[in-house]
């Protein structure tokens, strides 16, 4: 098996379970907290990070003097709620005594199954890290329902990681990796400290758990995995309260368990775009736009669109066609065929003139665009 340098990456997206930020029941575990955002301010320097964080159920059954977690969702909800400002005021006290700027994001299932509302959310998470904000993710627990929820904030990790195409998935958990057997209960199991995420026998390995706290276990986290190597990520599940944990796993002093995606993560987005979603309209380019587009990985501006076929939302997949007529790109585009049509053959800072808004600068940015054809004269 290849081996793959935490150290290398780009982007990192780490999720935080309750059992990790929260002390047995009793509210936040603003020690652990504090130690874990000193060491994601270290990894920020170098890479670019997202944090998917639990704990607002459980800060506000807190808040509320609830013992046992609830089983009706309107309580949770509730819950959800008023924890929620507890989670996020400590966030952001912890980054900003490390200089470091959060935002604060929630999310739906509909959020990132929606086309439009993907490419918003893809937009919104991509300039904040651009800016250099570390953004803290949870699911939108006070309004969502059964329909709408992720079910568990492991699978929300894993979506946010196909949603900006991240290097590494972290699950900070109560245990060091995955077992062969549940450790507590076994104590002859042994860690699996390397597998790819697909692979079966993987299934055999799985429990599920839910505590006081929260919700999952190790087959939450495969199936995480599994799903975040669909965008060529690699996921990494390890013990949150080992000091310095991310420290040690970027040095590899810790034991932990890799889950390795079978597929780059410029095959697995290829093949996504390629395969997984059919082209709604087709846009073509002149030889400008081609050029940049094939030999120096630009994104495709309006300026350099002839002629829009086929009616399309923002956020469809269009094909891109050279003067010849040839495929050269598939991507998601920005705006509908009705506003390219408008904007067509204009530069990027006449968009707002002739529509009344702008979306985004290019028409499909080259993190949504996949090259098929070298444009060769």
């Amino acid at each position: 098996m290849k081996k793959y340098k935490l150290s290398e990456a780009k982007k990192v997206i780490i999720k935080l379970g309750s059992g990790i930020i929260t002390n047995d029941g009793k509210g936040l575990d603003e020690i652990c907290l504090q130690n874990i955002v000193k060491q994601i301010c270290k990894f920020n320097k170098d890479m670019q990070v997202v944090i998917v964080s639990s704990g607002a159920i459980a800060a506000g059954l807190k808040r509320l003097e609830i013992k046992q977690r609830p089983k009706q969702l309107c309580e949770l909800q509730a819950a959800a709620a008023v924890g929620q400002m507890d989670l996020i005021q400590i966030y952001q006290k912890l980054f900003s005594n490390e200089g470091e700027l959060s935002a604060q994001i929630l999310l739906t299932h509909n959020d990132l199954s929606d086309r439009e509302r993907y490419l918003n959310a893809r937009s919104t998470l991509n300039n904040l890290l651009e800016k250099n904000v570390i953004p803290v993710i949870n699911e939108n627990d006070s309004i969502a329902n059964e329909e709408i929820k992720f079910g568990d904030n492991d699978n929300l990790a894993a979506l946010t990681a196909n949603l900006i195409e991240a290097d590494f998935l972290i699950l900070l958990t109560d245990q060091v990796g995955l077992f062969s057997d549940d450790p507590r209960t076994n104590k002859e199991s042994v860690l699996i400290d390397h597998a790819f995420a697909d692979d079966e026998r993987l299934d055999l390995l799985a429990h599920d758990t839910v505590s006081s706290v929260g919700s999952g276990g190790m087959k939450t986290k495969i199936l995480a995995a599994r799903r975040a190597a669909l965008s060529g990520t690699h996921t990494i599940i390890a013990n949150g309260k080992e000091k310095d944990i991310l420290d040690k796993l970027i040095k590899n002093e810790v034991p932990h368990t890799f889950l390795e995606s079978p597929s780059s993560k410029l095959l697995a987005r290829k093949n996504w775009l390629a395969g997984q979603l059919k082209a709604k309209g087709i846009v073509y380019v002149d030889q400008g736009a081609a050029d940049a587009i094939v030999k120096t990985g630009k994104s495709l501006l309006s300026i350099g669109v002839e002629r829009v076929s086929g009616e399309f939302d923002r956020g469809a997949l269009v094909e891109c066609h050279n003067s010849r007529g040839e495929v050269i790109a598939k991507g998601l585009v920005n705006y509908s065929s009705k506003e390219l049509v408008k904007i067509m053959g204009h530069p990027s800072d006449k968009i707002e003139q002739l529509i009344g808004y702008i979306n985004e600068n290019s028409l499909i940015h080259r993190n949504n665009l996949v090259v098929f054809k070298r444009d060769n004269k």
